[in-house]
């Protein structure tokens, strides 16, 4: 497993990380979560993904809890949480914000359910227009200083968003944004490779990227229709489909470059996703360690994945 430096910190994160949404606390129990936690670990996985919001607190008490009956020491992983949903129901304060009241109760919130001390990444899981970044820049910095996360970043921010919150850090004295977590595949490229570009060199950005597969749709399982059990099956993912109709026929162009490769479409894709070097750690996400040890050989699809292949590849996928 390669690790890579986390934007321009001296961090270390493994190739391929393992995250919790979705599946924790909905398909996932403890046992299950524990056997996942422990081949992504077997792997060389180190970073271990989470969020507030997923399934509202319960998978940080699973993975939580897992890593507890694993006995890890806490030295061995990485892990990271996001706020910005709430999970308190609709009270002022608490829901749909960055406010400084929302992140100073959520981060104790959040190491509480994980039984931690510290998490070492915290995102801020959304922007909020309603509530000064300068605001949400202190907070979060005042998170990091505290030593209850070592690092924090943001979630599906726009490029603009993030260069005001680095420099009102760097006016300030104050501790910078490290890291963005925004969805990159095939599919969703524009604002990783255009958007972001002059971040990179500019501020050090690094990027935990989620949605490799864009919901499943590049494994090619769409191909003949929405498989029972599917994502597009679930609640809020109804877009799905639409999507995996439009792209049908490239999904299908990349699954005859995997069959050359003898390599799986979603490995294909994840090596590509991998493939980008602005991007730390691709986040992989799965409901059985059988499906986990399955997108994991990634790793032999991106040593396979020569400049020219991959050329072909962003060919089929122009924007």
């Amino acid at each position: 497993m390669p690790y890579n430096r986390l934007g321009s910190s001296g961090l270390q994160v493994s190739q391929f990380s393992f995250g919790s949404w979705v599946t924790f606390g909905n398909s996932v129990d403890t046992g299950i979560a524990k056997e996942q936690l422990q081949a992504a670990a077997e792997a060389g996985v180190n970073f271990f993904d989470n969020a507030e919001g997923y399934a509202r607190g319960k998978s940080e008490e699973i993975m939580g809890e897992a890593i507890r009956e694993l006995g890890w020491k806490r030295h061995e992983y990485v892990i990271s949480t996001k706020f910005f949903w709430g999970i308190n129901g609709d009270v002022p304060n608490m829901k749909n914000t960055l406010n400084r009241k929302y992140l100073m109760q959520a981060i104790d919130g959040s190491l509480e359910r994980f039984g931690l001390d510290f998490v070492d990444l915290v995102f801020c899981h959304r922007p909020d227009p309603n509530t000064p970044i300068e605001e949400t820049v202190y907070a979060m910095s005042d998170i990091v200083e505290s030593g209850k996360a070592l690092y924090w970043g943001t979630s599906e921010w726009s490029a603009g968003e993030i260069r005001a919150a680095w420099e009102i850090a760097d006016k300030r004295n104050l501790r910078k944004p490290v890291m963005e977590q925004p969805q990159y595949n095939l599919l969703n490229r524009t604002r990783v490779e255009n958007e972001y570009a002059r971040l990179y060199e500019d501020i050090g950005l690094g990027l935990t990227t989620f949605s490799p597969l864009a919901g499943g749709i590049l494994t090619g399982k769409y191909a003949d229709g929405v498989p029972e059990g599917s994502r597009a099956t679930l609640r809020g993912h109804d877009g799905l489909v639409k999507v995996a109709e439009d792209s049908v026929n490239q999904v299908k162009r990349l699954a005859a470059i995997a069959e050359d490769l003898d390599v799986s479409t979603a490995q294909l894709a994840l090596a590509w996703t991998a493939s980008n070097p602005h991007v730390s750690t691709v986040i992989l996400g799965a409901s059985s360690p059988g499906q986990l040890n399955e997108n994991l050989g990634a790793l032999n699809a991106l040593e396979r994945l020569t400049p020219e292949l991959k050329a072909t590849v962003d060919e089929i996928f122009e924007n």
